[in-house]
């Protein structure tokens, strides 16, 4: 009996002290997570820690990665060379020279498509066109392309290329557009002694509020242009436009189409008639610009750049309100705070973050989808590329039996317009995905505007029949394999 005793009172002890025990480390667990949660959000009302101070000359973007070392680090990320099946650069061996000092480069897209040459034949693109790569080596790669031995580039070139603003507004003594007005009309190496890094932190935004805004004069000029064509005047981006405009306004400094306008080479985004392919042919026109005089079919011809605002304008993402930042510089959480993402890329490398957040479905569904848009609109943009080729031929056939400049005008006429389409589907880095029914309409119309340049030269009775039915060119590359170039 006193044994049993014993036995109750020493197990209800037991249990005392376990509840004890179990209470204290219940308390310790709130404890630690109400002071986590304190931190974090004490954190959280302190977006970053003023290390160094920063001002509108503080163009290094190390030194601002002092105060926001989460989006420095992504920043430096740029570096990476990473395939998408459509897209993206490959690393590539390169034999250093004197000249140009890369180990490393991306490679080579007329050697991938020689038609590319063919198209551009006599144009500084015929000897030397590479995938891009990260911004990290934007101003590097420009730097030391074969393009600046095959043409004399001017300072326009580095507009987009480079950290811009610090060096043009000291060379305008604090007047950011006569600065820009200066470096356009110095050769290219000259300029390129002003600038020391490629795009930076100070580009983007205001190093007081860290808002965004934009700095490149071709772009402030542009889009002023183009709201006074869609009615609305004296339009200020950087006092007019939304937040959510800001995210995409920013990319489309750079990513846009451009020409040199005039003997002072002032650097013009062609917007002043709308930003449709069309659109821009016909303000080219308006104003007798050409890029140069086709090598082979003698066509005043235009060479379009890299217009992925352009497309993306045209989309359902930018219907949407989707912004490029939404899904290249997709927000992220590190600890308490949300940052966008930095280390600018493609979206397919980052389906969870750039795609899922919207679209409620696998990340192989949603990379299948992409990639389905890309290969029906690179199998169309071959079809286009084999009937510019082709006009090319014809008219050349046609010039060298005996045909007059009269004679070939209209077939010209028709190359420019249908290059130009070709062109600007080719040149624009989404292989189709910003606007697919855009692209696919561009690509349409360059195939009809071909043949119909091909019929003009027939009719003109100076090609051979075997000519206009099989021109000898190189054929189109195959469609990338479903896992080609992914790591």
């Amino acid at each position: 009996m006193i044994e049993q005793g014993r036995s109750k009172s020493g197990g209800r002890m037991g249990v005392f002290v376990g509840t004890i025990v179990l209470c204290a480390a219940a308390a310790a667990g709130a404890t630690a997570l109400l002071m986590n949660v304190s931190e974090r959000k004490a954190e959280a009302k302190n977006p970053f820690f003023r290390v160094v101070e920063i001002d509108d000359t503080t163009e290094d973007p190390a030194v601002w990665g002092k105060n926001f070392p989460l989006q420095y680090d992504d920043y430096k990320k740029t570096v990476d060379m990473v395939r998408t099946r459509y897209g993206g650069s490959e690393a590539m061996p390169n034999a250093p020279t004197e000249r140009d000092p890369r180990a490393v480069v991306a490679q080579s897209k007329i050697e991938e498509d020689p038609r590319l040459k063919a198209i551009w034949a006599g144009y500084a693109f015929s000897k030397d066109f590479r995938e891009e790569r990260g911004h990290a080596y934007m101003l590097e790669d420009q730097v030391y392309t074969e393009r600046q031995v095959a043409a004399k580039q001017p300072g326009t070139c580095i507009h987009c290329h480079g950290s811009v603003y610090v060096p043009y507004t000291k060379a305008g003594d604090g007047d950011l557009i006569k600065g820009f007005e200066k470096l356009n009309q110095m050769p290219y190496a000259e300029a390129k002694k002003l600038i020391t890094h490629p795009v930076a932190c100070i580009d983007c935004h205001d190093p007081a509020t860290m808002a965004l805004r934009i700095t490149r004069p071709g772009f402030l000029e542009g889009i002023k242009a183009l709201k006074a064509f869609q009615g609305v005047k004296d339009y200020d981006v950087n006092t007019m436009a939304t937040r959510q405009e800001m995210r995409s306004f920013v990319c489309g400094q750079c990513h846009v189409e451009y020409y040199f306008k005039g003997p002072e080479k002032r650097l013009t985004y062609p917007w002043a008639k709308g930003i449709k392919v069309e659109q821009i042919q016909s303000y080219y026109d308006e104003v007798g610009f050409k890029d140069w005089t086709h090598k082979e079919s003698g066509a005043q011809t235009l060479k379009a750049q890299h217009p992925e605002f352009e497309m993306w304008s045209q989309g359902i993402h930018a219907r949407s309100g989707v912004a490029c930042a939404d899904c290249h510089m997709p927000y992220k959480r590190v600890g308490a705070f949300k940052v966008s993402d930095h280390h600018v890329r493609s979206p397919l490398l980052n389906v969870n973050r750039s795609c899922q957040t919207c679209h409620k479905w696998s990340e192989e569904e949603l990379k299948s989808r992409a990639e389905a848009i890309q290969e029906r609109t690179y199998a169309l943009r071959n079809r286009a590329m084999d009937a510019v080729c082709a006009l090319i031929v014809d008219i050349k056939a046609a010039k060298d039996a005996g045909a007059s400049d009269d004679a070939v005008a209209l077939a010209r006429d028709l190359q420019r317009k249908a290059q130009f389409r070709l062109d600007f589907v080719e040149a624009e880095n989404s292989v189709g995905f910003h606007a697919p029914q855009e692209a696919a309409r561009i690509l349409g119309e360059s195939i009809d505007l071909a043949q119909q340049g091909r019929i003009s030269v027939r009719d003109a009775k100076f090609v051979a029949t075997e000519a206009i039915s099989g021109p000898k060119f190189a054929p189109a590359p195959p469609a990338p394999a479903p896992d080609a170039g992914h790591k």
